[in-house]
């Protein structure tokens, strides 16, 4: 896929990721997350630092300094605002479209940037129903974004489950909406109130 397919729904997923990240109390940070070991605030560093500074970092050819993997975003009161803000500033840096031409050079390998862009994309929807399903609130996808998520859970979801990123895929029915087959395959349960399959990623 290309510039022209994705970045529409790079746009969207922010989007929501934003909205989502909005409706997260303080209070609720310390709280369990269905995510393996984690805790919301956990969860919520981890989806802020690669699906906003970690995705601008890429279109940027950097590498992520190490002052930002070791921040907790969440000791900022406005974090969220914070990383509405960031979301914006790596979508931003994605619309050039020669920006998904060539390779992304992620230290110990080398990915084509269209590719590593779908994959950061699937982390914004994904981690983003995460910390949804976590503070009580829903996450909304389109059906074309949903497809892109698929997607790539399906073609990489192998690669996933080496680094422990997905647990086994949950059964859903054939007919199940799209984003719900999404998680599944990821190995996240999408069935209200049973949301126990592990979720970490390894991006």
């Amino acid at each position: 896929m290309t510039y022209d397919d994705m970045h529409p729904y790079m746009i969207e997923c922010a989007a929501e990721a934003a909205r989502v990240a909005r409706g997260v109390a303080a209070a609720q940070l310390d709280d369990k997350s269905h995510c393996t070991d984690w805790d919301v605030r956990a969860l919520v560093n981890h989806w802020v630092l690669y699906t906003s500074h970690g995705l601008e970092h890429r279109a940027l050819r950097k590498q992520l300094p190490e002052e930002l993997t070791a921040r907790d975003f969440t000791a900022d009161p406005d974090w969220a605002e914070a990383y509405a803000a960031q979301l914006d500033r790596a979508v931003a840096a994605w619309a050039d479209p020669k920006v998904w031409e060539g390779e992304v050079d992620l230290g110990m390998a080398k990915m084509p940037a269209a590719e590593l862009a779908s994959m950061i994309i699937k982390e914004m929807a994904v981690h983003g129903w995460d910390v949804a399903t976590a503070t009580g609130q829903e996450y909304r996808v389109s059906e074309d974004a949903s497809r892109l998520v698929l997607d790539v859970v399906e073609t990489h979801g192998d690669l996933y489950r080496q680094y422990d990123g997905f647990a086994e895929p949950v059964p859903v029915p054939d007919d199940a909406p799209v984003f719900e087959r999404a998680l599944a395959a990821s190995g996240r349960d999408p069935r209200p109130a049973t949301p126990s399959r592990r979720s970490v990623s390894p991006e």
